[in-house]
C-alpha cells in the first residue's frame, strides 16, 4: 500500500465531528429561539448591530476543519518511499469469520463477534512471516481481504467487520470454505491453513464435503467454536429487547460444537472452544501453524515511509489561531465628530 495511516485507530475520533455539528445546531437553534422570545426577529436583530451570524458560522467551520486536520495529523498519513523484495518463510493463513446476527449473542462477553475479533487481532500480533487473508460469511461468503503480510491492513479491515455487511442471514460454512479455498494458490498442495470462527448455528449440509475437497487441495482446516452449548438470547436493536420467533418465544442461539468438530476432523486440523481463554486458543493456533511445512515466498513491500503529520497539525493550528482572532461581533465604525471653532469676541 503506497499510502497508509500509521495510527489508524485515531481515526475513530472523527466520530466526534458529529458531536461538534450537533452542538453547533443546538446553539444556533437556542439563539434563534431567544431572539423570537424578545419580539419580532427582524427588529430584535437590528438592536444587535454588531452581531454577525455569518461570522459565528465561519468560526464554527474553522474549528470543525481544525479538528479534522488535527485527527488526520495524529493518525499520521504516510507514503511509501522505498520498496524492497522481502523473502520470507511462512504459511498462507485465511481466517473465515462468521458475522451472522447470532454472533451478537452475549454468552461470551461482550459478545461473540467482538471476542472473535479480539482473537484475530491477537493472532496477527503473533504471526511473523505468514500471509493472512480474511473471509466473512453469514448466509453468503465474501473475500474481505486477499492474502497479505501487511498486518496493519488486516486490522484495519477487521475493524470494519459487522453483521450489516451481509444482509442474508444463516451460517454458510460450506460456502466460506469454498471462498477461502479459492483465495489460496491453486498450484500449491500444501502450506495452506484455514481458520473458521463461528458458533456453527444454522449450518449448511455442504460444509463437510467442502472441507474434504479443500483438504484434498492441501488446506488444513482449524475451527474455533464461540458461544455456549446451552445458548443465549439474541438482542434485537429495533425493540431493545430479545428476538422472538413467530410464536412469541425468545430465540436462543446455541453453539453447535459437533458440526465444527466434524469440519476440523475432515480438514485434519484442531478444534478449540473460545470463551475467556483467548490467549490459550491463540497459542494453540500458532503452534499448529508453526508445525506446518513452511514455504519461501517473495513480496514487494515498502520498508520506508515518509510522514506528513506535521503539515496537517500545522494547518490545524493555523485554523485555531484564525478562529481566535475573528470576533463574532463586528466592531462598529467610530462616528465622525465635527468640531466647530467659535470666534472669540
Amino acid at each position: 500500500m503506497m499510502l497508509r495511516f500509521q495510527h489508524s485507530e485515531y481515526l475513530w475520533a472523527l466520530v466526534l465531528l458529529l458531536v461538534l455539528q450537533l452542538a453547533f445546531l443546538s446553539i444556533s437553534w437556542w439563539k434563534r429561539r431567544s431572539v423570537r422570545k424578545l419580539g419580532d426577529p427582524v427588529l430584535v436583530e437590528k438592536l444587535f448591530t454588531g452581531y454577525s451570524r455569518r461570522r459565528f458560522t465561519f468560526r464554527f467551520l474553522l474549528i470543525f476543519l481544525a479538528f479534522l486536520f488535527g485527527v488526520i495529523g495524529l493518525a499520521n498519513i504516510q507514503k511509501g518511499s522505498r520498496m524492497e523484495k522481502i523473502t520470507r518463510k511462512g504459511v498462507d493463513v485465511v481466517i473465515a469469520l462468521d458475522v451472522s446476527k447470532s454472533m451478537l449473542a452475549g454468552d461470551v462477553k461482550p459478545d461473540r463477534l467482538t471476542r472473535a475479533k479480539q482473537l484475530i487481532s491477537k493472532l496477527t500480533d503473533k504471526l511473523d512471516n505468514d500471509r493472512v487473508g480474511l473471509v466473512v460469511f453469514a448466509g453468503n461468503a465474501y473475500l474481505q481481504m486477499p492474502l497479505t503480510i501487511d498486518y496493519s491492513a488486516a486490522k484495519m479491515y477487521l475493524s470494519t467487520v459487522g453483521p450489516e455487511m451481509i444482509p442474508t442471514q444463516g451460517t454458510a460454512i460450506g460456502q466460506a470454505i469454498q471462498v477461502s479455498n479459492d483465495a489460496f494458490n491453486k498450484k500449491e498442495r500444501k502450506h495452506k491453513a484455514l481458520i473458521i470462527i463461528s458458533d456453527g448455528e444454522d449450518h449448511d449440509e455442504a460444509a463437510i464435503s467442502k472441507a474434504n475437497m479443500a483438504f484434498d487441495n492441501g488446506v488444513v482446516i482449524n475451527t474455533i467454536g464461540i458461544g455456549s452449548p446451552t445458548g443465549s438470547p439474541l438482542p434485537d436493536p429495533e425493540t431493545g429487547t430479545y428476538k422472538k420467533d413467530k410464536e412469541g418465544n425468545t430465540v436462543i442461539s446455541k453453539l453447535n460444537e459437533d458440526e465444527l468438530k466434524s469440519i476440523a476432523a475432515a480438514g485434519r486440523g484442531i478444534y478449540e472452544h473460545l470463551d475467556n481463554n483467548t490467549e490459550e486458543v491463540v497459542n494453540s493456533l500458532v503452534q499448529k501453524i508453526d508445525s506446518m511445512e513452511q514455504k519461501e515466498f517473495g513480496e514487494n513491500i515498502f520498508t520506508d515511509y515518509n510522514s506528513y503529520y506535521q503539515y496537517f497539525l500545522a494547518i490545524s493550528l493555523l485554523l485555531l489561531v484564525a478562529e481566535f482572532f475573528i470576533p463574532e461581533i463586528r466592531r462598529s465604525a467610530r462616528p465622525n465628530v465635527v468640531v466647530t471653532a467659535t470666534e472669540k469676541p
